[in-house]
């Protein structure tokens, strides 16, 4: 006949053996299996509570200094539900920002919200060896602009936004809606951000059609360029098919889809404009940015929250002001011939135009704050001048030496007798 032994039951006769027989802890433990201060734990309990003090008993422990108390993980879940986008990091940043004092951490807000299964466990990816986060040093120095669809009309009319970010500080620039993204309309918004908070050094964008003309089947400067040049501003724009460049501005677009206009309809482009610039003020001076160390785009930007816009004329995008400049400084053009290295030399800066250009004769038109060179009439390159110092100009003599030296070499011609 079997029977079941129970573990109550073993360790009785553990014990007995010690008590009864006279065997030694060392003994019985070897012979159980089991470690000698398993036979004396067994032995206090049977002194203290007998037979029943044998039995399992919990492992909890009997406290837990670190655990959330209970009225703080309500808390931790009422913010929760109220803002449905607020992960770990934010709860943490937004308990603290109200003095709650002792401060959980963001892995025990993880854990609470995970228990009361108000996010699923995921599991953390890892970062790739070669991943590399790059920003500018200063505000102003650069700006993402892109376009963004996904904004709809009551009438299932379809709008379009162009955003910019300033690449340091991630404070939002421009955030105009507009029917169609066409150059007009977009350049219109453009400008009007240069005249809210100033003339960046570079912008950044992408190859659409509004932006740059380089792609093109006839290559031409488009609206967007012209305006870039005459401000002074250096256009960049990212390798095709490589979004990943404009990172900072798709990761924008990403927080505007979710926070505002996911299942969203407008009665009008006015409305859907007054709601943009609301959620837009609010990214600007009150959001904390995880990438900035939880500050607000404003902090780092150094400014105090969008200033009043500035009347814009109606042909503005199509006659930009160009910066200010001194009465008596004039435009000068010299000419240059492009060297075998594709590159020339004006106004003490070298300037690189392609090999293609080789032994090609060029315009330079040189001004206060800018440099043209123009390639029969057409613009190659526009850049921003980095001194003040008197432009040469050079002799025939010394153009007809420099085009016979860099003259493209012929092919050499074959005589068939």
């Amino acid at each position: 006949m079997l029977w079941e032994y129970r573990v109550v039951e073993q360790r009785y006769d553990a014990v007995m053996e010690v008590v009864r027989d006279g065997r030694t802890v060392t003994e019985v433990a070897e012979r159980w299996g089991v470690s000698r201060q398993s036979v004396y734990a067994w032995l206090d309990r049977y002194a203290a509570g007998g037979l029943e003090g044998l039995a399992d008993r919990s492992h909890r422990p009997r406290s837990c200094p670190h655990q959330i108390p209970a009225a703080v993980e309500v808390r931790i879940c009422e913010l929760r539900r109220r803002h449905p986008d607020w992960g770990p990091r934010r709860l943490h940043h937004e308990l603290g920002r109200d003095g709650l004092r002792p401060l959980p951490s963001r892995s025990a807000i993880y854990r609470a919200l995970v228990r009361q299964r108000l996010i699923e466990p995921v599991a953390r990816r890892r970062r790739k060896a070669d991943y590399r986060r790059w920003e500018r040093d200063r505000p102003m120095e650069l700006w993402q602009l892109d376009v963004m669809g996904g904004v709809w009309l009551a009438d299932g009319r379809e709008l379009k936004i162009l955003t910019g970010i300033d690449d340091h500080s991630r404070f939002c620039v421009a955030a105009g809606l507009v029917e169609r993204a066409n150059a007009r309309s977009v350049c219109q918004v453009f400008v009007a951000a240069l005249e809210r908070y100033g003339i960046p050094d570079e912008v950044l964008t992408d190859n659409g059609k509004v932006f740059t003309g380089r792609l093109g089947p006839h290559p031409a400067e488009v609206l967007f360029d012209r305006i870039c040049r005459q401000h002074g501003i250096t256009h960049r724009c990212t390798g095709v098919r490589s979004p990943t460049t404009t990172g900072k501005i798709e990761r924008f677009h990403k927080t505007l889809r979710v926070e505002l206009f996911t299942g969203q309809r407008f009665a009008s482009l006015a409305e859907a404009q007054q709601v943009l610039d609301h959620w837009v003020e609010s990214y600007n001076t009150t959001r904390p940015h995880q990438a900035l160390g939880m500050a607000s785009p404003a902090e780092r930007f150094g400014a105090s929250g969008p200033r009043p816009p500035a009347p814009m004329a109606p042909s503005l995008a199509a006659q930009p002001p160009t910066r200010p400049r001194p009465a008596s400084a004039r435009p000068t053009e010299v000419t240059r011939i492009v060297g075998s290295n594709g590159c020339i030399r004006v106004a003490y800066q070298r300037l690189s135009l392609g090999r293609h250009l080789t032994g090609e004769t060029v315009v330079a038109r040189v001004e206060p704050t800018l440099l043209q060179i123009f390639h029969r009439g057409q613009l190659v390159r526009a850049v921003a001048r980095d001194n003040a110092l008197e432009v040469r100009h050079l002799r025939a003599k010394e153009v007809n030496q420099q085009r016979r030296r860099h003259r493209p070499r012929s092919a050499p011609t074959t005589h068939v007798s």
